[in-house]
Formats: structure tokens, C-alpha cells, sequence
């Protein structure tokens, strides 16, 4: 039996986080008549401010947990480091999408590496760290004279990693880490990377938006390209593992799957977001229905959007660096003088470097018109220019 959709103007969203995620879920929430509950768990409430009620408090706070499940009809995640009783709380009182386990194993690199291991898909060679014994004999093992060191937990936008060499001083490094227990990655010999927005409901559809084509800068994604550009067998390849491992985890929801394409074309997975993602933005101007639409359907039971793209389009991010380079608010008019070209922010008060202040999309015909397009604002930005190479 499928299950019963719940209606507008009578369904209150509830949002587990308050960036800006849950921020772009709110503005599609309102447009369809949804009323949204917003926990921020003490993040800025800037972006949360669009919500009908902001409960801006921690995620232990008592009073903010009995209005949330008192308000709340169904509830959904906007960024996955969420204390696992407070998921499987809410998940006890009401759908909550996706299930706890699935936030669960995403929001730790070892349950996530143990689950993509135990079901045969293709990652990075790794192996789980506890202390200086086991950093010196994995770093013994490890295929390629280069790694990643990776915290297990609260690991975004390149915190929690150290690069490190094989020999090393694994005593040093350790000390110099300071997590309780880590992920040792090889380092891939990237040819590019890419994303997958997988959407799976619980009416049994499964659909995926063409990759995205991503570039990285300071280890925080810079930019996202569609179409990719790839090879078709790649991007058969990329869609295929993303049903799977959606299907794996008994995900509902909004999938975020990343890859590295390696040099000698191995496609490997390397991360797993169990919600909308950056590389997705795009979808919110040059698709048949954005990634923040889909989540709001899984959520509320209702049948899953298309997924077409309309054109080519490439997304921007805009960092607080941005900010800082000019003083003080960036010159938005060479962008909003570009055709096909969208400016969103986040609400956020304070830019600072690497903060994720909002993006830029560039759509166009063709694909490397969208390319000049971005070329030309970010020059006006002091931006390095994009060099799409595949």
C-alpha cells in the first residue's frame, strides 16, 4: 500500500538544521503552501529566517525539542551531523525522511567506508585509524607514497584532514591530529570529479539528475557543470551506483553521491550526503524540478518531479573571500547585466574566508557560453578563471 501524501496548509515541515539548505527547502516549502519548523541547533539563524517558526536553540535544548515534535508533522534533515537519539526520537514520533540510519551511517567516514566496503562499492583503498600503532602500519600498507588523514566524525569542506607521506612519523602525525579515530585514504591521481543527486521515495521511484562535472579550490567546491561532459559509459556508470547505493541504504530522500574519476579511469566513490547538495544548486534554475522540490515530495509522500535538465549551466559558489577582497559588498552589476545569469545568498550576516555566503548560476545554449559567462563575473570578482579541460 502506498502511503498517504500529506496535503498542504495542513502539514507543518519540520527542518533539522538552519543553513542555507534548509533555507532553499523552506522557499519551495512556501511556494507550494507547506508551513516549515526550523530547528538551527545554534547555527546563524540568518538563513532560517524564512521559516514560519525559527526555534534557534542547540540541539539539546529541552524546549526547543518538545515544540519541535509538538509542531512538527513530518521532518526532514538539512545537514547530517545531528545526534543520532534526537534522530531516532523524532523518527518515533513522526516520518522523519531520511530514516536515522541512513543520517547515521553518512555522517561518520568509518560507518560510511564499512557500508560501501560490505556492499562491494568501488572507493579509495583505506583502512580505519585508533592511534599511532595503527597510522604507522596502514601508512606501510598504503598503495601510493600519498594519503588523507580524515577525522571519523564532523569531517566538511576539508576540515579534519591532513595530508601525509608514506614513510611518515605516524607518532607525530597522530599527536598532531588529535581525533579519536580516523580514515586513511590513498590519494587518487584525479582525472575530474563528479556528483550524482540520486531522489528514491518511499512509492518505489528512483530517478538521478545528470552528473555534475566538479571543480574544488581550498578543498570547498568552487564550481559545478552540467552537461559534464564525461564519457557516457562514466555517466552510466555514476547513475547506476547512485540507485544502487540509495537502494542499499534504504534511503528516502535526497542522495548526494561523489566521485573521483582516477587517471586510469577508475570511477570510485568518495563521499555520500544524505541531502541536497552544493553540486546540486543548479537544479533550482535549469532543471525540471530542483533538488529542494524532490526533498520536500520525499518528505511529504508525493510523487517524484522530473529531472531533465532545460540547458547547459554552470553554478558558482560565492565564498566570503569574495567580500573581503573588495572592502565590503561585492559589485553584483556585471553579473545581473549577464543573460541567463542568477544571483542567490543566503541571508548569512557575517562573510568570512571559506564561508559558503550563496552562488551563482550561468545558463545558456551551449555549454561553453555558459563557461564565458562564468569567465567574465568571476573576473569582475577576482576569481581565478575556469579551465574546463574535458
Amino acid at each position: 500500500m502506498n502511503p498517504r501524501p500529506s496535503p498542504p496548509g495542513s502539514t507543518w515541515i519540520g527542518v533539522l538544521g538552519g543553513g542555507q539548505l534548509g533555507r532553499m527547502l523552506t522557499m519551495e516549502a512556501r511556494r507550494m503552501g507547506y508551513r516549515v519548523i526550523t530547528w538551527t541547533g545554534d547555527g546563524d539563524p540568518g538563513p532560517a529566517s524564512l521559516a514560519d517558526l525559527v526555534l534557534d536553540a542547540s540541539f539539546d535544548c529541552e524546549e526547543a525539542r518538545s515544540t519541535f515534535l509538538r509542531r512538527a508533522n513530518v521532518a526532514t534533515v538539512e545537514f547530517e551531523n545531528i545526534p543520532g537519539t534526537l534522530l531516532q526520537e523524532i523518527a518515533s514520533r513522526m516520518p522523519l525522511t531520511p530514516g536515522p540510519d541512513a543520517v547515521m551511517t553518512c555522517q561518520h567516514r568509518e560507518r560510511e567506508k564499512a557500508f560501501l566496503s560490505r556492499h562491494g562499492f568501488p572507493c579509495a583503498w583505506h583502512r580505519v585509524i585508533d592511534g599511532c600503532e595503527s597510522l604507522g602500519q596502514a601508512l606501510a600498507q598504503m598503495p601510493s607514497v600519498h594519503g588523507i588523514l580524515k577525522t571519523a566524525e564532523f569531517g566538511y569542506d576539508g576540515k579534519g584532514q591532513l595530508p601525509v607521506t608514506r614513510p611518515g612519523d605516524a607518532t607525530r602525525l597522530w599527536q598532531d591530529f588529535g581525533a579519536a579515530r580516523a580514515v586513511l585514504e590513498e590519494r587518487i591521481d584525479l582525472a575530474a570529479e563528479l556528483s550524482v543527486i540520486v531522489v528514491r521515495n518511499r512509492l518505489g521511484e528512483v530517478c538521478c539528475y545528470p552528473p555534475a562535472l566538479n571543480e574544488h579550490r581550498n578543498h570547498i567546491l568552487d564550481w559545478s557543470l552540467v552537461p559534464s561532459g564525461l564519457p557516457p559509459q562514466i555517466i552510466s556508470q555514476a547513475e547506476t551506483l547512485a540507485r544502487e547505493i540509495a537502494s542499499a541504504l534504504d534511503f528516502h530522500g535526497v542522495l548526494a553521491v561523489e566521485y573521483f574519476l582516477a587517471g586510469d579511469g577508475r570511477l570510485l566513490v568518495n563521499e555520500l550526503a544524505p541531502r541536497p547538495h552544493n553540486s546540486g544548486h543548479h537544479t533550482l534554475d535549469a532543471c525540471e524540478t530542483s533538488q529542494f522540490e524532490q526533498q520536500l515530495r520525499a518528505v511529504c509522500d508525493l510523487p517524484a518531479g522530473g529531472t531533465g535538465t532545460l540547458c547547459p549551466v554552470l553554478m558558482s559558489n560565492l565564498l566570503g573571500d569574495v567580500w573581503d577582497a573588495s572592502g565590503g559588498e561585492p559589485d553584483w552589476r556585471p553579473l545581473l547585466r549577464t543573460p541567463g545569469a542568477r544571483l542567490h545568498l543566503y541571508g548569512k550576516a557575517a562573510p568570512r574566508a571559506g564561508r559558503k555566503m550563496g552562488h551563482m548560476t550561468f545558463l545558456a545554449a551551449a555549454r561553453k557560453t555558459a563557461v564565458a559567462r562564468a569567465n567574465r563575473v568571476r573576473h569582475s570578482l577576482s576569481l581565478p578563471p575556469i579551465q574546463d579541460s574535458v
